[in-house]
């Protein structure tokens, strides 16, 4: 049975006091906390065998190699890829999406490329980027009122025979998950390729991209407990071998001349210079850690935490952003209280209940500003908290509510 107060012992952050107490972590939808063993993997690297992968033929040099490949294999194997040269080492999920958004050829000016109303700046920004560089127009499907995914909207949008759907799997703003797999059929039906964020859905989770049938899928390693400045792209291999590369330098070519360049297969063309070794080594010691959890467990965790935590501020008279229902929203909680500022919200249950949120406008500019809005507080939930930390959190939320009242 999964019990999080083992977990947490797996992190050493969660052993050490702050101002007198243990700290509350309600910021995961940002970034996750990293067990020992990520640690572990990290610093054995840099003591152990700190060279470079892939260009020389010493001992530190072919267990990094040995390391960085095995990682690669990992990751196929999490999002169960057909072959590891389809997975790509990025720095982010950002890096993810602009090297799709770069070095696709195919897609050039008048071409439409659509995505939703609730996207990470990350899956936007590319976009108005494209647009300005190559003339290529951009569409947003809106979503239904309580933010769930509007399909008879998608299937409109889809009349304008769009180039590619880039859409977030699960949005960092309310937690909803959309219907990825009626979204790649419909895409694909009508000619479109499709790219998934998912920053969100990786972490929480099972991720099939065969069975999908997903042409490139984003994910951000530093949000399913791996290292910093780590995220990877999934890509089908049809479509990254005819694809260019947007980086150019070492580890990419084959061979060069002083007039032309030979460059390498995926995923090797994309991966650009001197790599994040202990950064790949240490993803692969995180997957492992996911993986003997079970992202089962961790998605039922979430839900019984947001589900707890959804009932709390609803008696507070919170307004909880996306549906009613708390098992759509994943382990996102984002909320306001009338007349109360979300950052003091935040800001408050930091210093009152040593509990750690967001808040502001979460990336996703946009959807706030369409609709007037200053942002919200979030919280959002991980493997390693618990109920107790919750009813710290609802306790120090109410006490805000009484002084502001």
């Amino acid at each position: 049975m999964f019990d999080p107060k083992k977990v947490r012992k797996d992190f050493t952050v969660l052993t050490k006091e702050i101002d007198g107490s243990i700290p509350i972590y309600f910021d995961n939808a940002c970034m996750t906390l990293k067990p020992k063993t990520v640690v572990d993997a990290i610093t054995e690297y840099y003591n152990s065998y700190p060279g470079c992968g892939g260009r020389s033929a010493h001992k530190f040099a072919l267990q990094v190699t040995m390391g960085y490949d095995e990682t690669r294999e990992k990751l196929m194997q999490f999002l169960n890829a057909s072959r590891s040269e389809e997975m790509i080492f990025t720095r982010n999920a950002t890096e993810a999406i602009n090297l799709v958004s770069n070095s696709i050829p195919w897609i050039g000016k008048g071409d439409l490329i659509l995505t939703t109303d609730k996207e990470h700046n990350s899956n936007l920004v590319p976009w108005h980027l494209l647009a300005k560089r190559r003339g290529t127009r951009h569409q947003v499907v809106p979503s239904n009122p309580d933010n769930t995914f509007n399909i008879e909207n998608f299937k409109e949008a889809m009349s304008g025979k769009p180039k590619l759907v880039s859409m977030v799997h699960t949005s960092n703003l309310d937690g909803v998950t959309n219907p990825a797999q009626d979204i790649v059929e419909i895409a694909h039906d009508h000619g479109a390729l499709v790219l998934l964020d998912g920053a969100q859905s990786a972490p929480h989770q099972a991720v099939d991209v065969q069975k999908l049938d997903v042409d490139f899928f984003a994910l951000s390693i530093h949000k399913m407990m791996g290292p910093t400045g780590m995220g990877a792209l999934y890509g089908k291999y049809e479509y990254l071998e005819k694809m260019d590369p947007c980086l150019g330098g070492g580890d990419t070519v084959q061979q060069t001349s002083y007039t032309e360049s030979n460059f390498l297969p995926p995923p090797e063309r994309y991966e650009a210079g001197l790599q994040n070794y202990a950064g790949v080594i240490g993803t692969g010691a995180a997957i492992d850690y996911l993986l003997s959890t079970g992202l089962d467990n961790i998605h039922d965790h979430e839900r019984l935490l947001n589900s707890f935590v959804s009932k709390g501020l609803k008696n507070l008279g919170a307004e909880i952003m996306g549906p009613e229902d708390p098992s759509l929203r994943s382990g996102i909680v984002s909320f306001n209280l009338a007349g109360i500022d979300p950052h003091d919200i935040s800001m408050f249950v930091d210093d009152a209940a040593n509990t750690m949120i967001r808040s502001g406008m979460h990336c996703v500019h946009s959807w706030f500003t369409a609709r007037n809005l200053k942002g919200s507080a979030r919280a959002s939930f991980y493997l390693y908290n618990t109920i107790d930390e919750a009813k710290i959190f609802l306790e120090a939320v109410g006490k805000l509510k009484e002084m502001m009242s």
